[in-house]
């Protein structure tokens, strides 16, 4: 009986697809199994380059493209198009099976045939080739074919590679990318994370689909067709590539990270590994930084579960706690302490005032908060002697003796109020939380499993060390420095987590267009930013398979013509079948939020903040820049990225008050506009009024 397979570009074109298109799709494939090949209508191709390849009618208008096996049952549905479109995709392509990893490639072998001769004339003039340091025995060996070779060997620069991208089978383009990157083969191979160990028969499609998980999922009848159909970006997250599934399945003896850019699958590796760790009967803790993002954390894990095919979702999910950090910390306190009292920012601010005032100090709160939470919480300081003998690294002011006293007055006088008051702070609770698990003999998990870990502070890190025993694959981090809007710089060795030796990285983008990660990387770029493991982090290499328009950059002299210039381009992008939820809007202020969704909403557009919750799926959503962490959008606008209002004069601590603290706050609103234009995958608009924020103003010089 035929079986159906989904090839990943197909559920990415199939959600631009107009409604009444996709559900003549659904309905004609849902009947896959039960028909017949001639009931199905699959009909050969004349002039075809790959007689594998079969049309099948959608309707009167539209033809769906399907690789029929040689032998065997799995037929994989590559594209719908426009009935002429879709023969002439499929005629100028070709199927064949890397014989590196034993999957699937789709190529267009008309357009690499019809460069050839062009870049061989290039060539001619040159001696210099891109690729002349790789032995042809090198290249078979990763999998590069007869047809790639021949290519290859006529580059020679760089940007002749950058413009194949589209025409070479993606995994072979990866592997030539990293060898013109100056990686050796065996780094390579260890890239591709590949593991074939079989002999793979090239004209075995069936297998070669099979092994191909990471770009072509399998349908087990008509209900899962429904379900990949209904939410294909939903269902298609859950998927790994095949590095990402060598660091799901590994076994470490300790702590492991797994870090990378934005959009290459962190997330995705971390609820795999949360599942993993579950399934084999273990106690998991799936955490991240904020509620919002822990109930998609959650979302995920479900879906995931429900798809794994391995008929024990309900167990696997009760093995594993989903709860942002903030909620494992108070259920722990409450345990023991009940409902603490908590202390406002307000509160908090008005206190430290008050503790100035009366020492007579000329410190300001801001300052003294800082050292407080930085020095004294985060290294647990407890006596004047250890104060002063503490590390003050990170802290950009320089303090003697004499003021360092002053100092541990005023923190020793805060924490005295508060303590007479009952007060506590989210800091507090999370080290009296870490403490009460140290204690414990008994810890509630086998395993922690953490997301966006570098937004995480000292005393948090503290809590989950604490809530797993020491041993094999305790605790897994999956993060990325560059996107560190929240927490403090933090030292995992600090804390007890060792993950030296056992640290991957993620280098390729699933999410966004090269287009927009090209601009969005530049943003970073110069910027020194740490790793949490005493080295520095780098974007470098870091790369999407994906092609797309350049970021639309707008500037005005007013914000109400810039709120104007926004409802157009959002009204520019649903006129071309884009819904309303596909589409977000992030700004820097709450303010702005509301402006933006009132304009929207003036217009006759659904929008909808998402202060007031999470994206509803049929509303434009509008949200500040932290609440875009962990969201993805078609299309984005990011408006008031001026120089008023990023970075936000609030939120920077003054040069002359502690030159630390100001680079660190700078660079937190770097990395704040650097993870909201991340969020978007197809289209990015940014947009500012007066001047452009100086984030930006070197990336204008250059378009």
């Amino acid at each position: 009986m035929p079986q159906l397979a989904i090839h990943k570009d197909f559920l990415h074109e199939f959600a631009k697809l107009e409604k009444p298109v996709q559900n003549r799709v659904t309905e004609v494939f849902a009947k896959f199994e039960q028909a017949t090949h001639t009931g199905l209508h699959l009909e050969k191709i004349t002039g075809a380059r790959d007689d594998r390849f079969r049309t099948i009618r959608i309707d009167q208008f539209w033809r769906g493209v399907v690789l029929a096996p040689t032998s065997g049952d799995t037929y994989t549905l590559l594209r719908v198009l426009p009935h002429d479109d879709a023969y002439d995709w499929a005629k100028r392509r070709k199927a064949s099976v890397n014989t590196a990893t034993g999957g699937i490639e789709i190529r267009d072998v008309a357009a690499i045939d019809a460069s050839l001769p062009h870049m061989k004339r290039m060539a001619q003039d040159t001696t210099d080739r891109l690729f002349a340091h790789v032995k042809d025995a090198d290249m078979e060996r990763l999998g590069v074919d007869e047809q790639t070779l021949a290519f290859a060997r006529t580059l020679t620069a760089s940007f002749q590679l950058d413009a194949a991208r589209g025409l070479l089978p993606p995994v072979q383009w990866d592997v030539l990318y990293g060898l013109a990157a100056g990686m050796s083969p065996d780094e390579v191979w260890q890239e591709l994370g590949a593991a074939i160990t079989e002999e793979v028969d090239p004209e075995d499609l069936d297998a070669a689909v099979e092994r191909s998980r990471d770009r072509v999922l399998l349908v087990e009848g008509p209900e899962e067709l429904m379900a990949a159909l209904e939410h294909p970006f939903d269902l298609w997250r859950i998927y790994l590539h095949p590095v990402q599934r060598a660091v799901v399945e590994a076994s470490y003896r300790g702590p492991a990270r797994i870090s990378g850019g934005p959009g290459t699958g962190k997330t995705v590796v971390a609820l795999h590994r949360a599942h993993r760790l579950a399934r084999a009967g273990g106690r998991v803790l799936l955490t991240t930084f904020t509620s919002t993002l822990a109930e998609a954390l959650d979302s995920s894990l479900r879906l995931l579960a429900e798809t794994d095919g391995a008929g024990d979702a309900a167990a696997v999910l009760e093995r594993v706690r989903v709860e942002h950090i903030d909620r494992v910390a108070h259920r722990v306190f409450r345990e023991t302490h009940g409902q603490p009292d908590l202390l406002s920012a307000q509160r908090e601010r008005q206190l430290w005032e008050q503790v100035i005032g009366e020492l007579g100090l000329d410190l300001s709160p801001a300052f003294l908060a800082e050292e407080w939470r930085q020095v004294v919480l985060s290294r647990r300081v407890t006596t004047a002697d250890e104060y002063l003998a503490a590390k003050r690294t990170g802290r950009g002011r320089g303090l003697s003796t004499s003021q360092r006293a002053r100092v541990w007055q005023a923190v020793s006088a805060f924490g005295e109020r508060s303590a007479e008051r009952g007060l506590w702070t989210h800091e507090t609770i999370a080290e009296e939380a870490a403490r009460l698990l140290e204690a414990r003999d008994d810890k509630p998990f086998d395993h922690v499993v953490v997301d966006e870990a570098q937004d995480l502070h000292l005393g948090q890190w503290r809590l989950l060390r604490a809530a797993a025993a020491e041993g094999p694959d305790d605790v897994f981090i999956a993060g990325d420095t560059h996107q560190r809007i929240y927490g403090p710089q933090v030292s995992l060795a600090e804390v007890g987590i060792n993950i030296r030796g056992r640290s991957s990285k993620l280098r390729i983008n699933y999410r966004t267009t090269a287009q927009i990660l090209g601009w969005s990387l530049g943003l970073m770029h110069g910027q020194t930013v740490d790793d949490m493991d005493g080295g520095l982090d780098s974007v470098a290499g870091c790369r999407s398979e994906m092609r797309g328009d350049e970021p639309l950059l707008s500037g005005f002299t007013t914000w109400e013509a810039e709120l104007r210039h926004l409802v157009d381009t959002v009204q520019g992008w649903t006129e071309t079948g884009v819904l309303p939820g596909e589409i977000g809007v992030a700004a820097r202020s709450n303010r702005a939020v509301e402006q933006a969704v009132s304009a929207l909403e003036s217009a006759g557009l659904p929008a909808r903040a998402l202060a007031k919750g999470t994206a509803d799926g049929e509303s434009v959503a509008v949200g500040t820049m932290h609440r875009m962490k962990g969201l993805e959008f078609r299309c984005l606008a990011v408006v008031g990225v001026g120089g008023q209002q990023l970075p936000a004069p609030r939120s920077i601590t003054p040069e002359d008050e502690d030159p630390g603290a100001h680079a660190r706050d700078l660079l937190r609103e770097r990395s704040l506009l650097f993870v909201a234009c991340t969020r978007a995958r197809e289209q990015l608009y940014v947009s500012w009024h007066q001047t452009p924020s100086p984030f930006i103003e070197a990336l204008l010089d250059k378009n």
